[in-house]
Parts: structure tokens; sequence; C-alpha cells
């Protein structure tokens, strides 16, 4: 472990220079690793860290979606594809990849397998954040860890089959063998992260959650739309007003933001641009930051996880969850990406 600085504060960071693939696989060759969940992190955990020369097993609802998926991914029934009982039964690394709200209803028939000096993984900290909530408690004599990579299972496997790496955070709750560490950041290693960096489960869901609703996910969504539906009320097109507002920002500079910082994007925009932006930044910071404490609060309090659980365990959840996705899908805003996006010369 490497202590590295990161704008004036020190922190604990695990490259793969320091922790090779090779410590990894010599860490991990005696373990079977049993991925519950073929959904959105574990197609792309288990296919890296298969590619990677670790033994790799999938545990899987049958008939699904996702069990289909497995086998087209080359996971074979009854060697390398097993229900979740068997898998969990075989596993000495149990990946519980499920969903927050399949963990919970999961979890009485998963807990039977956790048997001494197995490990206990996921890669968000819901489930053990809000135990007293989701009933999530393990048993004592066995590992609990994390390893939370920051971005989908899909761009995992994308940038791993690239040769790149996405940056993931470990945790450890509970080092029931003395192994945890060593378990943990070969996991991480295996799965392809970039680097390693050290938080607990608490600080991942926490700050998990925040990114979601806010830069992540939610309040990108809710920028978008002002931005956008301003400028069609001041009579631009619908080509203009999502060009302005989405592709320019995804395809021009944010890679720009990706590869050398904020700073670097703005030296390679015009003195108009970064005069506006620098002038403006502010207005937005002050004018969102309240809304920011509101939901970091709701998020610590526990109240954000309770309805995200009562939510998701409705028997109708996926109805609902699709028709607020059409929704957004059948937007004139995304629509107008939909052409968009066919226009680009790589789609010509």
């Amino acid at each position: 472990m490497a202590k590295m600085n990161f704008g004036g504060v020190e922190e604990n960071v695990v490259t793969r220079d320091e922790f090779s693939l090779e410590k990894a696989r010599e860490i991990l060759k005696d373990e079977t690793i049993a991925i519950i969940g073929y959904g959105v992190q574990g197609p792309g955990q288990a296919l890296n860290l298969r590619d990677n020369g670790f033994n790799v097993i999938v545990g899987q609802r049958q008939p699904s979606k996702s069990w289909d998926k497995a086998i087209n991914d080359g996971f074979v029934p009854g060697e390398t594809l097993f229900s979740i009982e068997e898998a969990a039964d075989k596993g000495t690394i149990i990946q519980y990849l499920l969903s927050d709200a399949a963990q919970i209803s999961q979890w009485e028939t998963l807990k039977k397998y956790l048997t001494p000096g197995k490990a206990l993984y996921f890669s968000h900290g819901f489930g053990i954040t809000y135990k007293e909530r989701t009933g999530i408690i393990p048993p004592e004599d066995v590992d609990v860890i994390l390893v939370a990579p920051k971005g989908s299972g899909t761009s995992l496997r994308r940038m791993f089959v690239a040769g790149r790496g996405l940056n993931s955070s470990y945790a450890i709750f509970q080092d029931a063998t003395g192994r945890a560490f060593d378990r943990v950041v070969a996991l991480g290693i295996g799965i392809g992260s970039g680097y390693l960096f050290e938080t607990n489960f608490k600080k991942e869901v926490y700050s998990d959650l925040t990114g979601e609703r806010g830069t992540l996910m939610g309040a990108i969504q809710g920028i978008f739309e002002a931005q956008y539906n301003e400028l069609r009320k001041r009579g631009h097109s619908p080509s203009e007003a999502f060009n302005e507002t989405v592709e320019e920002l995804t395809q021009s500079l944010m890679p720009l933001v990706a590869e050398n910082g904020m700073d670097w994007m703005y030296a390679n925009c015009s003195t108009t641009a970064q005069r506006g932006a620098l002038d403006w930044k502010n207005k937005f910071r002050d004018a969102v930051a309240p809304v920011f404490k509101e939901l970091y609060d709701e998020v610590a309090s526990g109240n954000e996880a309770q309805r995200s659980i009562d939510t998701n365990s409705q028997a109708d959840y996926r109805e609902k969850l699709e028709e607020e996705l059409r929704e957004v899908r059948e937007s004139e805003m995304w629509q107008a990406g939909k052409a968009v996006r066919s226009l680009r010369p790589e789609n010509a």
C-alpha cells in the first residue's frame, strides 16, 4: 500500500505496479470465486476475472435473461454456471452482486452457505451500512469485503478489453481470517481496477448514493432538461438545443477534462467561453449547494435508502421503472439525441 497526495491530502492507494496480477493469482489460486447475480456488475467482473486466470463460477436464477446471457458469455451449466444456492455452496469467495433489493430478498437463502473462512464480497456498501433496514448481518467468522468500481459493469468490461483500468475503492468490514486485505486487493486487481483507494462501507455508500443522484445521473439530467427547455422556449431548434446542451459536453469537453483536468479543458476553449464559464460557475455552485446538502443529509439519515428499499421491493417495480424510462426515452430532447447520434460520422 502506498501513500498518494491528492490535493494536499494523503490517501492509501494500491496500484498494479506494487500489487501485480501474478501476486493476485497466487493469493487466490486455491479460491473459487462465486459471482452471485449476472445483471449490472456481475458480467464485467466475472469475465475480467475469468480472462485474468481466476477460478470463476456464476450463480443465477433460472430461467432468466441473465442466465441466458451467462451461457452466451461462455459459462457452462453444471460446470461454471449454477443456481444461486449451488454456486454459493461451492464458492470460497461469494461476490454478492445482486441488486440491493434482490440482496435483501435472497439473504436468508445465501447466509446458510457462509461457512467459516469464506469471504463475502460486495461492490456497494448498501446492504451492510443499512443492515438494520436490510437484515443483512453476516456471521462473525467470514471476511466481509468490498471492491466498488467507479463506473458501470459495462464500462469495467469495455476498459478491460481496451487494456485500461477503471478505478475502484476497497474496504474491509470484517477480517475474520487475517487474510481479508490480501483477498480484497487481489480481487480488485483481478477485476481490472486501474488503482484501488481505501474507504469504508459507510463512506462508499454515502458517496455513491450522493453521486448517482447528483452529478453522475440525477443532477446532470436535471441540468440538461433545464437548459434544453430554455433554448427551445427561445426558438432554438431541437438539433441546436441538444448539440449545445449534451453533444458538445459529452463528445468534446468531458474527454478534455478526463484527459488533463478542468483547467486544461478551459485552456482549449475560446477566451469568450473561458470568461463566461468562470463568471457563471459560482452562481451555479451556490444555487445547487443547498440541494446537495439536503441530498447528503437524506442519504446519511437512511431516508434515501428506505425509499429505495420500499420502491424497489414492490411487485410491479420493474413495470413502473420501465414506464419512467420510456418517458425519458420518448421525450423530445432524447429523441433529438437519438437523431444526433445517428448522424455521427462513425454511424454514417
